[in-house]
């Protein structure tokens, strides 16, 4: 069904979603602190502020933590580089990975052995045996954590897939440098303040696309490319020009890759889709979706 003038009046899709198993992992998380001794942060590098979870930073507390920026391939060097600086300036220890090819991993190896040598120094100081060092890694869904693990272990020890909710429960697993991980589920909050955070979380994915209205949710993903990477997003659907109404880029994109149903109407649902996926694996340019307001 083609969009109408009323429709692309509502300019949020009201994105709320916190499930049950969300509220036991922020439990998971709060009953295991104590048995950890350094906490891995996962956020995604195209939104390294949406995919900080705030309610990480109150669970964590004082607690040493390490910030991974995982899939640093899909964005671009100089903007790795100002969010390095960026989380620098608040004390955080930053380290950019590709938990897909592993690029970054032994950097993190030695960054937690740094962190805890005082910690596993004073073990031996007391005549006590040395025991692995404990990690605890935390993120929104679908930010890659079971494939930093398994690139950690060496070996596919936990489940993987592109899409949120994988992970289930705790799981602890040996990883390389005596090292002992605590696996997470993905953590959301209970409410989006901010439907631009919302939006972004959904764009890459973190939340499910089965519970959204794609076609809005691939409009507005348009809206904003046509916004922060214009040049990227004609390049890929080789368009002549780009409208301001997203809405016509998003049907000249249809009409350009034959997206038309019988009856000559564009397929909506599938231009969208496209889209997404596109922008998700990277084919429509290395894209970070934010920067400091």
């Amino acid at each position: 069904m083609a969009y109408n003038e009323e429709y692309l009046k509502d300019d949020n899709l009201n994105i709320n979603w916190y499930p049950g198993h969300m509220k036991k992992t922020k439990e998971l998380v709060q009953n295991n602190l104590k048995l950890v001794d350094l906490v891995i942060e996962l956020i995604d590098a195209r939104i390294p502020l949406s995919s900080r979870n705030p309610d990480i930073d109150r669970l964590v507390g004082d607690k040493s933590r390490i910030l991974l920026l995982n899939k640093s391939d899909l964005v671009k060097k100089k903007d790795i580089d100002f969010w390095i600086e960026y989380y620098k300036s608040q004390g955080l220890k930053v380290i950019p990975i590709n938990s897909m090819t592993g690029e970054g991993i032994n950097k993190v190896v030695n960054e937690c052995k740094a962190q805890t040598k005082d910690l596993m120094d004073s073990y031996i100081e007391k005549g006590r045996i040395a025991r692995a060092i404990r990690l605890m890694i935390v993120g929104v869904p679908n930010v890659g954590k079971s494939s930093i693990i398994n690139k950690l272990s060496g070996r596919k020890s936990t489940q993987t897939g592109d899409r949120p909710g994988v992970t289930k429960g705790k799981q602890w697993v040996k990883i390389r440098g005596d090292m002992e991980l605590l696996d997470t589920p993905g953590i959301l909050w209970p409410k989006f303040e901010d439907q631009e955070v919302a939006l972004n979380l959904a764009f890459t994915r973190a939340i499910k696309d089965e519970i959204l209205d794609v076609e809005t949710l691939g409009l507005r993903l348009i809206e904003r490319l046509i916004e922060i990477a214009p040049e990227d997003l004609m390049d890929r659907y080789k368009l002549n020009h780009l409208s301001d109404n997203p809405l016509d880029v998003m049907e000249e994109i249809g009409r350009k890759r034959g997206f038309i149903l019988s009856g000559r109407e564009l397929d909506y649902t599938r231009i969208a889709q496209t889209v997404l996926n596109e922008f998700r694996e990277g084919k429509i340019g290395k894209i970070c979706l934010e920067k400091v307001k």
